[in-house]
């Protein structure tokens, strides 16, 4: 790729497609692949072991200050660690993806995330997948996507995703999608919505790689690399 080293973010809703799509683009363009929503998850994971509920501000606060969470590539994939562990297969469950959802409408979970994003996004060369990465985290970033879908593509795609790991039936993943969507755009902090200057595309009749292309080149048309 050219000489240009960019941030990019994409953000979304659940089940839009952002993983494979930030992955493949972050893998056309030679970049990092920053999953912000894993260190939510992370958090949830790390909540859950505690045995804190959610409404137990004291132990979450505990819990934030003792975390050591890091992303490594270890054999071509990124890996999420929590102080040295590996929780990358922990943190994907149902259960965790609500906790993670409840969690981050907490300011003192954001806060204490938020350092940790803008360190690794420094060096740019990145493209960090999330939530609100476009809007609160990186406000200045060289190029936002909102990627979307409609409710029932999302579910689909969430379904067949987590049918080997989870028991849940279609009609419950379904619910689980709209009742994130609902907590994501309507908490007070940072809520889930695309920043004025994102370029917002539906993913519901395009392939994974469909999205990637057309993201590849609105970056090339903008930065013209070659």
């Amino acid at each position: 790729m050219a000489d240009k080293k960019l941030l990019i973010t994409i953000d979304g809703p659940a089940g839009a497609g952002k993983t494979t799509v930030s992955r493949n683009l972050s893998s056309r363009l030679g970049y990092r692949y920053i999953d912000t929503g894993a260190l939510y998850r992370a958090v949830a994971l790390e909540v859950k072991r505690a045995e804190v509920i959610a409404d137990d501000d004291a132990g979450i606060a505990k819990v934030l200050q003792n975390l050591d969470l890091k992303f490594v590539r270890i054999d071509d994939d990124v890996k999420l660690l929590s102080k040295g562990e590996d929780i990358s297969g922990f943190i994907r469950t149902p259960e965790i993806s609500m906790l993670a959802s409840t969690l981050s409408a907490k300011q003192e979970v954001r806060d204490a995330l938020l350092g940790l994003q803008k360190d690794i996004g420094r060096e740019k060369e990145a493209v960090f997948e999330g939530r609100d990465m476009g809007t609160v985290v990186f406000p200045d970033a060289d190029v936002k996507f909102f990627l979307d879908a409609s409710t029932k593509v999302r579910a689909e795609r969430r379904y067949l995703e987590m049918k080997n790991v989870s028991s849940q039936t279609f009609e419950e993943v379904e619910a689980d999608i709209i009742k994130r969507d609902t907590n994501d755009s309507s908490r007070e902090v940072a809520p889930l919505k695309p920043a004025d200057d994102a370029v917002y595309i539906d993913s519901s009749r395009f392939s994974s790689m469909g999205v990637v292309d057309f993201m590849y080149l609105h970056i090339e048309k903008l930065f013209k690399m070659a």
